[in-house]
């Protein structure tokens, strides 16, 4: 036999949108990791990071903007569920080679459903902000590479973007 042809989730059987039910769902634990890239030129990641400058500022203000876009993730994407989150953390890297900033974005929760969505809102939310800060220095700042990096829990069990 083969298995059933894989579906998108969000769409009922005639192609309408849906919210999906988890009503029947178990709560359990649930943690989902993202990350993004924030690539600039020489000039903005040197402002960025030079000592008594605007790396402190600007990271943490990155940070911060994150936490509160994982907190209203089912108020940016339409069929996303509300759900209680224990933990949202943000870290970042930077790579002085490439003039990047790297985002890691880690969101936990003890739910019906997962936390991916908001984790990668978080990752892209902070990547905007670092743009938003920098841009004054380049314009032409890339955001790329959002991702979903790991998720475990619920029924799908562990995943991992290798």
């Amino acid at each position: 036999m083969s298995s059933p042809s894989p579906a998108l989730s969000h769409l009922d059987e005639s192609g309408q949108i849906r919210m999906v039910d988890v009503g029947a769902k178990s709560a359990s634990d649930r943690i989902a990791i993202a990350r993004g890239a924030v690539r600039m030129n020489a000039l903005a990641y040197g402002l960025l990071t030079q000592p008594g400058q605007g790396k402190g500022e600007v990271l943490n203000t990155a940070r911060v903007a994150a936490v509160l876009a994982a907190k209203r993730c089912a108020e940016l994407i339409p069929l996303c569920h509300s759900l209680p989150l224990a933990f949202v953390g943000v870290d970042f890297s930077l790579d002085d080679a490439t003039h990047t900033v790297e985002v890691r974005a880690t969101c936990r929760t003890h739910y019906k459903t997962g936390v991916e969505m908001e984790a990668m809102t978080a990752a892209s939310v902070a990547a905007l902000t670092i743009y938003d800060m920098c841009k004054a220095a380049d314009k032409g700042i890339v955001i790329e590479q959002i991702r979903l990096e790991y998720k475990a829990g619920g029924k799908s069990g562990e995943w991992r973007n290798d």
